[in-house]
């Protein structure tokens, strides 16, 4: 699933190729992936211009002249894909006046799209301080990466990035939260931003045209691949359901 730095670059990108273009036509061939019927969004958005593009959490917002907002969420397989033609799969198609076609595909069916969704109340990522985790893990029994990855929480951290920010912080992913001490809560909060901004500029420099997809290669813990941290502690793996959790015994566990 894209998470915050995928999605800032997606954002940015998807604004310079579509921004000041005007909405010519759409389908959506899966409506139940709508929050409205295709008539309803077709009357918001078709004849109008793009204004901008943006990343809010773990989505993306289409922000038109008339300041109706589209909001495009890929899920787990989704992906975003510029051409001239729907593409297989499609769960929306964008039709500009220029004759581009952003279509939003998912074979899995899970990726959908919202039209004026309603404001979360959790920030940020990039938004958080330290002041801001000391009140959050102060009164949470939780295992602290559930709750990096509770988007009612903060939002726009996923697996892969919570296994490295905990990482970089040295907290075990599996430490409670209300142990956490003061010291390690600031590491925490500022292994969230420098792991994020550093995952942009890593992106940014090895695919700068991206609006879809994982790119994971830089990573230094999370992935089947990687054997050892860059400090030479071997990787270790525990699975919880479907979800895959990297750590090393470099990173203290707090309980």
């Amino acid at each position: 699933m894209p998470e915050l730095p995928d999605l800032q670059l997606f954002s940015r990108n998807l604004h310079q190729k579509l921004s000041g273009l005007k909405v010519k036509e759409i389908d959506a061939p899966v409506p139940a992936k709508l929050n409205v019927p295709q008539a309803t969004l077709a009357k918001a958005i078709v004849g109008h211009t793009l204004k901008t593009v943006k990343r809010e959490g773990k989505t993306l917002h289409f922000v038109f002249d008339n300041d109706h907002v589209l909001q495009l969420h890929l899920m787990l397989n989704g992906e975003l894909v510029l051409g001239t033609e729907p593409t297989k799969h499609t769960i929306l198609s964008v039709a500009f006046s220029d004759g581009t076609m952003l279509s939003l595909t998912d074979f899995r069916k899970m990726a959908n799209a919202t039209l004026d969704p309603e404001p979360s109340d959790a920030p940020d990522a990039l938004a958080v301080d330290t002041k801001f985790f000391e009140e959050l893990l102060s009164s949470k029994k939780t295992a602290i990466k559930n709750l990096l990855l509770d988007q009612h929480i903060i939002r726009g951290i996923g697996n892969a990035y919570a296994d490295e920010i905990l990482w970089h912080a040295r907290i075990s992913p599996f430490s409670k939260a209300d142990q956490i001490p003061k010291d390690k809560i600031k590491d925490l909060s500022k292994a969230v931003k420098t792991v994020l901004q550093d995952a942009e500029k890593q992106l940014i420099k090895s695919h700068p045209d991206i609006i879809s997809g994982e790119i994971r290669d830089f990573l230094k813990i999370h992935g089947a691949k990687i054997k050892e941290s860059p400090t030479g502690a071997p990787v270790l793996m525990e699975k919880t359901g479907s979800r895959k959790t990297y750590y090393t015994d470099e990173q203290e566990l707090f309980e």
